[in-house]
């Protein structure tokens, strides 16, 4: 057995399928809180490149668990080496573009964009990041790295998200789901125009591609709005997918205000005196 295949069945070594809120889940939501925590304090008051290179180095960490998510997808051994890509893992779902605008985040100093592309992992990004930390659904598997990887890539999305809003990076103003909307708007854009891509490419022949699961040429998949694609006729059920997505990330928008202004309250009535210790 060469290198090669020791290291790829090392990456491919199995677990029993976690279970929802069973202890690998449990365990990742308690590491989401602490490390959350722990940039809140540590980093309340970083300066604008700290923040910046946490950002980033998050998703450059992100980045290289995908290379390994996709290596393990991609390649099966037994007989030799054999190498057939998953088209259906492709990494540009909605979960994975946190990690590309985390990227360009760090290309860009303080301005219109990277306020924009924070806007849009403190909103957008922590809803999804949400979604799937509190029910994971069919995301775990029995591949130990694989479930790593997920947990990872998800959980930090919260991680990064509620820093961004705590340390201040994100101004909470009426402009900020202006600035998300941007953001989200050209990711999605994009995953319909690879959608329509790998259709007419005749890649659908053959293989599953359905980015941000939109495609009007794929079977209905995502939990909910499943739903809706199967009742509503496209573009209807896309628009549907937007007011859907947005609303959520609005969501998240005003209790991060809420929690600011209660925050507040509570700090200027400790400091009157009004608060007994």
């Amino acid at each position: 057995m060469s290198f090669l295949e020791k290291v790829l069945q090392f990456m491919d070594m199995k677990m029993k399928t976690p279970e929802l809120y069973g202890w690998f889940h449990i365990l990742w939501l308690l590491l989401t809180v602490l490390a959350t925590a722990y940039l809140c304090i540590k980093y309340k008051n970083a300066s604008e490149k700290q923040v910046r290179n946490i950002v980033f180095h998050t998703a450059v960490l992100v980045f290289v668990l995908e290379i390994y998510k996709q290596i393990n997808y991609s390649f099966s051994y037994g007989n030799g080496i054999t190498f057939d890509y998953q088209w259906y893992a492709f990494p540009f779902q909605f979960c994975s573009t946190p990690m590309y605008i985390g990227l360009l985040a760090g290309a860009f100093r303080k301005g219109k964009v990277q306020n924009a592309l924070y806007a849009y992992l403190s909103t957008y990004s922590i809803f999804a990041g949400l979604a799937v930390m509190v029910y994971p659904g069919d995301v775990f598997v029995r591949t130990i790295g694989i479930n790593i990887q997920t947990m990872i890539c998800h959980g930090s999305m919260i991680v990064i998200g509620v820093y961004l809003l705590y340390s201040g990076a994100v101004k909470l103003d009426g402009k900020t789901m202006l600035r998300a909307m941007c953001v989200f708007a050209t990711t999605l854009g994009i995953a319909v125009v690879l959608n329509e891509i790998a259709y007419y490419s005749g890649l659908l022949e053959t293989d599953v591609f359905n980015m941000f699961f939109v495609s009007r040429h794929c079977d209905p998949s995502l939990p909910v709005y499943s739903i809706v694609q199967e009742i509503v006729p496209y573009p209807w059920s896309l628009i549907i997918y937007i007011l859907g997505f947005t609303a959520a990330a609005y969501l998240i928008t005003l209790l991060a205000v809420g929690a600011k202004q209660l925050a507040s309250v509570v700090v200027k009535n400790f400091t009157k005196g009004k608060i007994a210790v």
